[in-house]
């Protein structure tokens, strides 16, 4: 996959697409990963069918940084999403979020408003003080998400946590991916999860207008599926989460087969 370069008011960044002129699909990857995470649905017939767009975030992947600590924040990449929606003519996309992605397609709920529908995975919504001890299971591996400083033995500690248990991560894309993220990304996240830091998330799928579908591994090791379960939210697709067998945090990486065919199916309810 071949990034192209995509140059917004604010500053530039990357992005992947794949060769489909179906209905758009906008992909947002997680902390300290990038679009290449998803190189097995962009090079699928999923991409050869649908108009897919991953991009790589600020700070992440072949994206420019932002300039400085305190411009790291949900509401920060929220608005270079709307802005890479509307500057490729995507603002009517579903749009799709992994863990961090999740959170920051939640908070463009109210900017792109005329978005399709919205897919989450990985991703407990979050309300204000943040329920972390329900919404996460006890796992170390997530405090490496908010650290600076990043040790090639963290970084694989790090992405071995997004697989099934036992899994090696791949060096490319997720543990080179963690170690070129710019540093200030993951600590600038931490600083920004505060009073009016992001929008109330538990509010946002409660009142949600568009469909919602959240997927999620079976064999998760970072985000609790009771936690989610126990929200209210009146648009979940087929009344349920989609629980996806043999695959943890990433199972857009671990069963392609399995997350694209619920993504396919998803996109074709929600733009019939």
């Amino acid at each position: 996959m071949q990034p192209k370069m995509l140059q917004l008011p604010s500053q530039k960044i990357a992005y992947y697409e794949s060769s489909g002129a179906g209905p758009a699909i906008m992909l947002i990857h997680g902390n300290s990963s990038s679009g290449m995470s998803y190189q097995h649905q962009i090079n699928s017939s999923l991409g050869e069918k649908y108009r897919l767009v991953a991009i790589d975030l600020p700070g992440h992947g072949n994206s420019e940084p932002f300039a400085g600590q305190s411009a790291y924040s949900i509401p920060g990449y929220a608005a270079i999403v709307t802005a890479a929606a509307e500057a490729l003519g995507m603002e009517d996309a579903v749009f799709v979020g992994w863990s961090l992605g999740g959170h920051i397609v939640l908070e463009t709920h109210n900017q792109l408003e005329k978005a399709k529908g919205f897919v989450i995975f990985g991703t407990p919504p979050l309300a204000f003080p943040p329920a972390m001890e329900e919404a996460f299971l006890p796992n170390p591996a997530v405090n490496i998400g908010f650290k600076a400083d990043v040790t090639e033995e963290e970084a694989r500690a790090y992405a071995s946590s997004f697989f099934v248990a036992g899994t090696q991560a791949p060096e490319t894309p997720f543990v080179a991916d963690i170690l070129r993220t710019d540093g200030n990304a993951r600590s600038g996240l931490a600083a920004s999860i505060k009073p009016d830091g992001y929008q109330d998330e538990v509010e946002i799928v409660a009142n949600l207008s568009i469909p919602l579908a959240i997927f999620h591994g079976k064999e998760e090791q970072l985000v609790n599926e009771s936690y989610i379960a126990n929200l209210a939210m009146p648009t979940l697709w087929r009344n349920t989460i989609q629980i996806i067998r043999a695959a943890g945090h990433a199972p857009h990486w671990e069963q392609p087969k399995e997350f694209n065919g619920l993504l396919d199916a998803f996109v074709a309810d929600v733009t019939e």
